[in-house]
């Protein structure tokens, strides 16, 4: 019995290690690779729609730790100042299904950002730095995730991911309850393996424009 749960703990090591390796080898590369974008995305920002260029907001990662997301503005600013408010007893509702901003909130340089997730691109120096992984649950508002109970807090055990399991079957077409069973299944099962192909699919995804949310 313990030769099993040293192989299995140490086939977990492996696992992560090799997790991180990729982490780190491809938010460098793409990072590097999409430097020009980046800037050519802030001029954008900053002539058509003003400043800020970057939104910043509280979200809650691996082991219920807060840190400050960055993502390119896609809103008007006094929309980006407002936050979700939630009055749930006990936990998050199975059905909840999270409301998206509406069109007249969304800039036009923010609507073409989104279509493609292009506002999400400064989330991989997030990646680089180990607050989250390519692959993994998605960030959410510690205003949801305080009334989470306790299969529900399952998802918080790895790190957070620019895309993960549930948004390649879904994403924001599906309820709270479906994420998470997608979530805790890959907090079960994931594998080296297993990310590749959500990474493959969310490339499909983003190329045909279907990631906006």
């Amino acid at each position: 019995m313990a030769v099993i749960k040293n192989t299995r703990r140490n086939k977990l090591v492996i696992e992560r290690f090799i997790k991180r390796v990729m982490d780190v080898a491809l938010s460098s590369i793409i990072l590097l690779a999409i430097s020009p974008l980046l800037v050519m995305i802030a001029l954008l920002i900053l002539l058509l729609d003003g400043k800020p260029i970057f939104f910043r907001q509280k979200r809650v990662g691996q082991y219920e730790q807060e840190y400050t997301m960055w993502k390119f503005r896609s809103m008007t600013n006094r929309h980006h100042l407002n936050k979700p408010r939630y009055t749930w007893s006990g936990h998050v509702p199975e059905d909840f299904v999270f409301k998206s901003a509406s069109a007249d909130r969304v800039t036009p340089v923010g609507r073409i950002l989104r279509k493609y997730s292009l506002d999400e691109l400064p989330q991989f120096v997030h990646v680089l730095f180990g607050q989250m992984s390519i692959v993994g649950p998605r960030l959410k508002f510690p205003e949801i995730t305080k009334f989470y109970n306790e299969n529900q807090r399952r998802r918080l055990r790895v790190k957070p991911g620019i895309t993960g399991f549930a948004q390649v079957n879904g994403r924001s077409s599906i309820s709270h309850g479906e994420k998470i069973q997608f979530d805790n299944l890959y907090v079960d099962k994931q594998t080296f393996g297993m990310d590749v192909r959500i990474i493959l699919k969310t490339v499909l995804v983003v190329v045909s424009g279907k990631s906006s949310y």
